[in-house]
């Protein structure tokens, strides 16, 4: 064991954890991704400013690493998820084009041998690397731990089926036919096209020039959103008992007619961890049924299921889907559909059947 190679590979920062889709999905991720497959996108990389770092950091995840190599999924620079040996070769995948933000299609299967249930910390402090997302690991305590792991178990394990394929670029027109059917009036529907493309520009200048702070996405993409879905200012209170935005059935303000609740993060930070925030804020509330999390231009839209809230779909306003598998969601239709105020818990039930 000690003389088999062993990788690090990170499932995230301080920020974001996507460890869990590694382990669920059997993979290891690496980004950026948006600008095509290993090697034909190294030029393309560099010439919109990748570091050297970074580049070499891709191609030790896309070339150096080989089928039989352990790695390890670190989170931090003491804890792992998981221990699995790398199965196959360097594979690009769009379905993990959009994780929380970040485009990790650089993909590599992984047999999970071991996992954590949650982020425990059997090593000493600094064991692990810090900095790149992969990196190779030589350490003594490491290679002792490892001898606990049962390799024989690998010839049984069987790796998941990965997330189908997906439908990228979806028209506005079409959202807007869906929307029609579920009975939203065309005035409504109009005014919210039109506002998903202005968001879409916004986004897309933020995008390429800078990130405006967390108050500024709320009042430049997050609230006029919201507004263009049909909610009124007197349904819809900013800052209202801590919560960044609470949405209201019906007046007056009160805990009671508390519907939803929508969190803000700043653009690029991960929206989808802001869930345990605002999953506190409905906490003590029963009659809401919705999370709304978002960085203005990435939205997750949470449904009470009993005594927790499901992920029930999320959408990117610079690259609209209609699904995203890697999640078991539904994209910017549903997503749209589930923040108007006409929603209710029963239309899910419909599509459920």
């Amino acid at each position: 064991m000690i003389n088999q190679v062993v990788w690090q590979q990170a499932a995230g920062d301080l920020n974001r954890d996507f460890s869990d889709l590694c382990l669920k999905w059997g993979v290891i991720l690496n980004g950026p991704g948006e600008l095509g497959p290993w090697p034909a996108c190294r030029d393309a990389l560099l010439s919109v400013g990748l570091s050297k770092r970074k580049l070499a950091d891709l191609k030790r995840f896309c070339e150096d690493m080989q089928e039989g190599h352990i790695v390890l999924l670190r989170m931090g620079t003491t804890s792992i998820r998981g221990v699995g040996v790398i199965t196959g070769g360097y594979e690009y995948l769009p379905a993990f084009g959009d994780i929380d933000g970040w485009d990790l299609h650089h993909v590599r299967r992984v047999k999970w041998l071991w996992k954590s249930d949650d982020t425990t910390k059997p090593f000493s402090k600094y064991t692990l690397k810090y900095g790149d997302t992969t990196q190779r690991i030589d350490s003594k305590e490491i290679n002792q731990w490892l001898k606990k792991v049962d390799f024989t178990l690998l010839p049984k394990l069987r790796l998941p089926q990965l997330p189908a394929a997906i439908e990228t670029n979806v028209q506005l027109d079409s959202v807007a036919e869906y929307l029609f059917e579920q009975g939203v009036a065309t005035a409504s529907i109009e005014n919210l096209v039109r506002e998903i493309g202005e968001l879409s520009r916004i986004a897309a200048w933020y995008r390429k020039f800078g990130n405006p702070s967390e108050e500024e996405t709320r009042a430049y993409l997050l609230v006029p959103l919201l507004r263009a879905l049909g909610w009124t200012p007197q349904k819809m209170a900013i800052e209202w008992k801590q919560v960044d935005v609470a949405l209201f059935k019906q007046l007056p303000r009160s805990d009671a007619n508390l519907v939803a609740v929508a969190e803000c993060k700043r653009k690029d930070l991960s929206c989808l961890t802001a869930k345990s925030q605002a999953e506190s804020y409905a906490e003590g509330r029963p009659a809401c049924d919705r999370l709304i999390v978002s960085d203005g231009i990435r939205y997750g839209v949470f449904l009470r299921h009993k005594n927790t809230f499901i992920l029930h779909a999320y959408m990117n306003l610079t690259r609209l889907q209609n699904s995203y598998p890697v999640y078991d969601c539904q994209g910017i239709k549903a997503a749209l559909r589930a923040m108007t105020p006409e929603w209710t818990e029963l239309e899910v039930q419909h599509e459920d059947h």
